[in-house]
């Protein structure tokens, strides 16, 4: 067997050169299964060396294997004589532009992050945030509590508030969500798109009475509904936190599943759209949030292109939705086409994947799986090959068990917390996800890229922004 990788291939053509003085940290690496993971504590941990410009005849790899490393850097030239497997980038066809990579600032995270030391605590907001890192520059928040919660809580649990003239942040934001916020805005060169998603409106505005388990909303309570999105928006600006989008809903579908678990609350594309029709996009529109980018759906694509048409067939509703949002639970059921359709009937609708994570079937965190990293470049690709503009982590950090979660509902992430040996363990999926996050740009657009001869084992993706180029290649 061949060694499988995943490659970035950067070329650019800015001058003067600048090399880079950066020194690559090496993965203080850790086996398990069939790959390794990166140990980090509160003394060491592994960078990413920063790009620099290059003249025209070198270009930078970033590498990561499964055996060894871990996007690690090297600065070549070009060949005079080229050979072996060959591509053209036509930079004149162009497809999507870029909006971002990211994860995920859930209660849960907040837990892990904060159990660490502050030395251990500033090396994993590093990995994620720095230029050493692998720059996410995408960052979803739950408005209030979701099951990566110890508990379901609301911003307003005051029955019949209609008003909400008791709607406040809770301790959970304060402490677990917003300081990591703006740490990592601090930390990093380039701008993080915060986009917000509720789980459930409180319980009292519900059919069910409760948050957790099917229900939808009551219909006397739509515009207090409506105005809570505006409400997070304004307490979260108070702490100087803005955001750039929002959902209508967390995977609405799940509203109407019979014994559901944890916090969720039922629309259909047809009450998606009368909701903020009528109700959600003038509440902000009114309130000064015209240009916050809302996104409908945050749900399976198998309910594409269906949702978006009923939806964006109101012309009213559609003049406030910039997107459409995506989840990957059942992506490997479902053909990535119906992206590509969705986009060919509404191209001046962005596509959004807002929500990713292994270990959600058998509910366990598995250690150095590069199997895990593998699935996630490999529905990065599908999703990028149908012009979806961005991907999405879930919780950048969990424990050894896959939690925090107030309904066991535990899972695998990227970076996984030791709190007791007050260290980390970056996932093979942390790797995977640097190979898009740090070097995809917001603004970069994806263009044709052809082989002179297509070997099936290679997946190649190229993009430009500027004069760089990037070319990703997966070697399967």
């Amino acid at each position: 067997m061949g060694v499988r990788f995943l490659i970035f291939l950067i070329a650019t053509v800015l001058m003067p050169f600048y090399s880079t003085a950066a020194i690559q940290q090496d993965c203080a690496r850790k086996f398990f299964n069939d790959s390794f993971v990166c140990v980090c504590t509160a003394t060491f941990c592994d960078t990413v060396v920063p790009l620099s410009p290059t003249p025209p005849d070198t270009f930078q790899l970033y590498l990561s294997t499964r055996d060894f490393n871990r996007l690690n850097h090297t600065s070549l030239l070009f060949a005079k004589t080229p050979s072996g497997q060959l591509y053209s980038i036509n930079a004149s066809q162009t497809y999507q532009e870029i909006i971002g990579f990211g994860g995920a600032f859930t209660d849960a995270a907040g837990i892990n992050i904060r159990s660490l030391s502050a030395p251990a605590q500033q090396n994993f907001m590093n990995s994620y945030f720095s230029p050493t890192g692998i720059e996410y520059t995408v960052g979803r928040v739950p408005m209030a509590s979701c099951d990566f919660s110890t508990r379901s809580y609301s911003y307003d649990d005051f029955p019949n508030d209609i008003t909400l003239a008791n709607f406040s942040l809770t301790n959970e934001d304060l402490q677990l969500k917003i300081p990591f916020i703006q740490w990592a805005q601090q930390l990093s060169k380039k701008e993080i798109k915060l986009y917000g998603s509720p789980w459930s409106a409180p319980g009292w505005m519900k059919t069910s009475g409760e948050m957790k388990g099917p229900g939808t909303l009551l219909e006397q309570y739509t515009g207090s509904w409506a105005h809570y999105f505006v409400r997070f928006l304004q307490e979260y600006e108070k702490h100087n936190v803005s955001f750039w989008g929002l959902t209508a809903q967390n995977e609405p579908s799940s509203g109407y599943i019979p014994n559901y678990k944890w916090q969720t609350m039922g629309f259909l594309p047809w009450t998606q759209k009368d909701f903020i029709r009528d109700y959600l996009g003038p509440a902000l529109v009114s309130s000064g949030y015209k240009d916050v980018k809302l996104m409908i759906l945050d749900d399976q694509r198998f309910l594409l292109p269906y949702w978006a048409e009923l939806v964006y067939a109101d012309a009213k509703a559609s003049q406030y939705i910039a997107g459409t949002a995506v989840h990957w639970y059942g992506d490997k059921e479902s053909s990535p086409s119906a992206l590509t359709t969705t986009h060919n009937l509404h191209p001046d609708k962005f596509i959004l994947a807002t929500e990713a994570c292994a270990g959600y079937i058998d509910n366990t965190v598995v250690l150095g799986s590069w199997s895990r990293a593998e699935d996630y470049i490999n529905d990065i690709f599908d999703d990028l090959e149908n012009w979806v503009t961005g991907w999405v982590d879930w919780n950048i950090a969990l424990d050894t068990r896959g939690g925090p979660n107030w309904v066991n509902n535990v899972v695998d992430s990227p970076v996984i917390v030791d709190a007791a040996g007050d260290q980390f363990f970056k996932q093979p999926m942390f790797y995977a996800m640097g190979h898009f996050s740090k070097f995809l740009d917001s603004g970069a657009k994806r263009v044709e890229i052809t082989a002179k001869a297509s070997d099936p084992r290679l997946r190649v993706l190229a993009f430009v922004k500027g004069g760089q180029k990037t070319v990703i290649v997966f070697n399967r």
